[in-house]
């Protein structure tokens, strides 16, 4: 390459003209970055951060246009990062420091289901008994061990009961998904059960605009299910009204297995079907007067009619932040059709995802906004070059064409994503789709909409009755294709690294214009080959103390078949293996077990793990182990010549990971992974050092083997 040609690719001389779809790009790459800082920066980074931020806008006007877009990606860069510790510290709320029993009183913001198939529910306006208001979280979320109670709780209405609460839980393994961080963006300081009764205390007198709102949906979703019973009603309720309480766990495994899960969740398939026909309708209704028709912009009406639908629909809705999302993406397309432009290009993408970006920075790191944008950037891609294309066949077939590749482009573009968050693979998603999505758009959501419509004057019964059939067909076929034996495959957890690689591939892919674009595909091959060689611990070590997980000959085997729950189901789907329950791996060798007493190989070292009341370990409990893992706090710990890990100090790491290395065992804590973060360490707390994320033996310098003979 020639000096003159490396210029020209420095200058972005080639991309002129296509440089707007690379904004949310940079943008994004400076929020990622910020999430994967090791440590929250302080006030001080922060403002020279703004303060180098402001320096490079001013310069980019100085300098020579040939190198404003390389200063302007940078720009955007440090944007990103700022724009996210922003938001991070303005939804900054309590979050609970100690597990807390006693009197819990709040009033209710939201109600749905646990994936335990509990009813559960948040409430805001938090009381805790002996705590003070400024260390009183913003929400708790409590699960309800008596179903019947969700038939009386209400919007708004404040309850008091007796409750178990903890601090949201950390990763159930280092590198795993980070609960914490979900929970803070959300004010979500507290979570836990109730065994008793939930009392009403008083109703709210004057509620606030949420409440209303919250209120108005839930009595809706309780009419429609009134007027359709059953599993269709509860999906009914869950499409016009994002309230899926009453929809069965295992209705939702099976849409999940089908790949049809998307259908329950209001976000851009729903919102532009339902805003399509909309502006459909309306723009054929107006048709059908000629002369006003010629007189006015009636494509434009019809746009107008279809934003105010939208617009209504993400009220009604809940205002979740898919729906946001969706919403967001719907009124730019539909922005472009009132200024004159075309409404579904890479530019109109550019701005939905910018505006997303700017308002939830957080939703980069969810799986939501990673497949929605996916798929949409897939499509516009696909049809524009398809545009006029028609294969050579009659119109009357264009539309059944359209849907089968729609589907298969958007389920190739979001697989790899759902697979890398999910862990699972739906074989037969594509068929399962193109089954059942024409119906969504051709008569489930139609009929939503005039339902909405008749709804006033009490005649949505019909619209309703068709919807229910419509929605019947959709869980016939998640039911029987969740039935198959090869329905599903699992994979293994990517390395970090995989998902920002095949990401920044696929886009340099679409945005980049000339030949050097095809390296944007190899760096999705790179991800793609990368994935497979994703090393799992050996050994994982849950922050209880009381399980333990060891990686066997047949997959991983557990201590117990049951307790710890969470991290069990966690750590099997991360290996690839969730299609097996926790007893189910208690059967597999790997693990030797003597009632409370387990033991387990990691290279050279030994490993015990101790549960129950032989938890309280005797000096000579070392003997033979360099580590010994108890699920007992030991109060009146002696020197050892051993490692001794209970509750206690678990606490302060979190879960541990073990890798089996060339060099020896490697162990990883979750605070190691995750780092030292508002989420897990609290904005009005005073922060103290990191904790070590690898544990070393009382005698590293001697050997584990060594360690052992020291006890004889």
């Amino acid at each position: 390459m020639t000096l003159q040609q490396v210029f020209s690719v420095l200058t972005l001389d080639s991309q002129r003209g296509h440089l707007f779809g690379w904004v949310p790009v940079f943008l994004a790459i400076g929020i990622g970055s910020y999430f994967m800082l090791p440590e929250e920066p302080d006030q001080q980074a922060l403002n020279w951060g703004g303060f180098t931020l402001f320096c490079l806008a001013l310069c980019i006007w100085r300098l020579p246009a040939a190198y404003r877009p390389l200063l302007v990606a940078v720009a955007l860069v440090a944007a990103g990062v700022l724009l996210a510790a922003f938001r991070a510290n303005v939804v900054a709320a309590p979050t609970l420091d100690w597990r807390y029993y006693g009197a819990v009183e709040g009033r209710v913001v939201g109600i749905d289901r646990s994936q335990s198939d509990k009813p559960r529910i948040t409430l805001d306006q938090v009381v805790l008994d002996r705590i003070p208001r400024a260390k009183t979280p913003k929400h708790v979320r409590l699960s309800l061990h008596m179903p019947e109670e969700i038939q009386y709780l209400k919007p708004g209405m404040t309850v008091m009961t007796t409750g178990h609460l903890s601090p949201p839980p950390a990763p159930a393994e280092p590198g795993g998904f980070d609960f914490q961080r979900h929970a803070w963006f959300l004010q979500l300081g507290a979570v836990g059960y109730t065994r008793v009764p939930v009392v009403k205390l008083h109703d709210e007198a004057q509620s606030a605009w949420s409440i209303a709102v919250f209120r108005l949906r839930m009595t809706l979703s309780e009419a429609i299910q009134t007027k359709v019973s059953g599993v269709n009603g509860a999906v009914a309720a869950a499409l016009i009204t994002g309230d899926r309480s009453g929809i069965p766990q295992d209705v939702l495994r099976d849409l999940r297995a089908s790949n049809l899960a998307h259908l329950l969740a209001i976000s851009g398939l729903h919102m532009g079907l339902l805003a399509g026909f909309v502006f459909s309708s309306l723009r054929y209704i107006l048709a059908l007067a000629p002369g006003f028709a010629m007189r006015h912009p009636i494509r434009k009406y019809a746009a107008v009619g279809a934003l105010i639908a939208a617009s209504i629909y993400l009220i009604l809705s809940g205002g979740t932040v898919a729906t946001q999302r969706a919403y967001i993406m719907v009124a730019v397309m539909l922005m472009a059709i009132l200024m004159g432009r075309r409404a579904l290009t890479l530019r109109s993408v550019a701005l939905a995802a910018i505006l997303v970006l700017v308002l939830r920075p957080e939703a980069l790191m969810g799986p939501g906004f990673q497949m929605s944008f996916a798929a949409t950037t897939a499509l516009v891609v696909v049809f524009s070059a398809l545009r006029g294309n028609t294969f050579g066949l009659p119109r009357w077939t264009q539309g059944a064409l359209g849907v089968l590749i729609s589907s298969a482009v958007a389920g190739f573009a979001t697989a790899p994503i759902a697979a890398a968050h999910f862990n699972q693979i739906p074989h037969y998603g594509l068929l399962a789709n193109l089954t059942t999505v024409p119906l969504m758009g051709a008569v489930i959501m139609p009929a939503a909409v005039i339902a909405a419509l008749l709804w006033p004057l009490g005649l949505a019964g019909v619209a309703l009755w068709i919807m229910a059939k419509g929605i019947g067909w959709v869980v016939y076929v998640a039911d029987k294709i969740a039935g198959f034996e090869t329905a599903l495959s699992h994979v293994v957890s990517p390395h970090a690294i995989v998902l920002p690689m095949m990401a920044l591939g696929a886009v340099f892919f679409v945005l980049w214009r000339g030949p050097r674009k095809w390296l944007g595909v190899a760096g999705v091959a790179v991800a793609l080959l990368i994935w497979p060689t994703t090393q799992r611990p050996h050994v994982l070590i849950s922050e209880s103390g009381g399980l333990i997980g060891v990686m066997g000959p047949d997959g991983r085997v557990l201590n117990k078949p049951r307790g710890d729950g969470f991290a069990a189901s966690n750590w099997l789907e991360n290996d690839g293996d969730g299609g097996i329950t926790q007893a189910q791996t208690v059967e597999r060798q790997g693990l030797l077990r003597r009632k409370t007493l387990s033991t387990v190989s990691a290279g050279d070292w030994q490993v015990l793990h101790v549960t129950g009341k032989a938890g309280k370990l005797p000096q000579d409990l070392c003997a033979g182990a360099d580590w010994v893992i108890t699920n007992q706090v030991q109060e009146t710990p002696t020197p050892a010549p051993c490692l001794i890990l209970d509750p206690k100090k678990l606490s302060k790491t979190g879960a541990l990971a073990i890798y089996t290395t060339n060099s020896g065992p490697k162990v990883v804590s979750v605070r190691q992974a995750s780092g030292q973060r508002l989420w897990n360490t609290g904005s009005d707390r005073k922060k103290e050092p990191a904790p070590e994320g690898t544990l070393t033996l009382p005698y590293p310098d001697r050997g584990p083997q060594l360690a052992r003979n020291q006890t004889q």
